[in-house]
């Protein structure tokens, strides 16, 4: 299974997200804030990152182009998750993210996304 780091700021969405996941079998790691969940990219090296797109410090793009910039971080996959439907949302996200979930998350989609990409 997958270690995967979670960057969410609402933390009953955190705790929800959490507990799927590890009841999966997933080893999940925490961070409420971009800039944390920056740090623990870089030091823990997760498999995938579940990445919020509206964030107190910084928005999730900003913190994904900054992933994608750093050599150590630049392969991990990044899956998008927002609640931001707008037209054109889905694919601005898409530029600088590698998958795109919508809230309210279905967790058995999820599930299945995580399954193919750490394949």
């Amino acid at each position: 299974m997958a270690r995967i780091l979670i960057v969410e700021d609402n933390p009953a969405n955190m705790k929800l997200a959490a507990l799927v996941l590890s009841s999966a079998g997933h080893a999940v790691i925490q961070a409420s804030t971009a800039r944390e969940g920056i740090a623990l990219a870089l030091s823990e090296r997760p498999e995938l990152v579940l990445m919020d797109m509206q964030l107190p410090d910084m928005d999730g793009m900003e913190a994904t182009r900054i992933l994608k910039a750093a050599p150590e971080t630049s392969g991990i996959p990044v899956i998008a998750v927002t609640a931001s439907a707008m037209k054109g949302d889905k694919e601005r996200v898409l530029e600088v993210c590698d998958h795109y979930i919508e809230k309210p998350i279905s967790y058995k989609s999820l599930i299945a996304e995580i399954a193919n990409i750490t394949r």
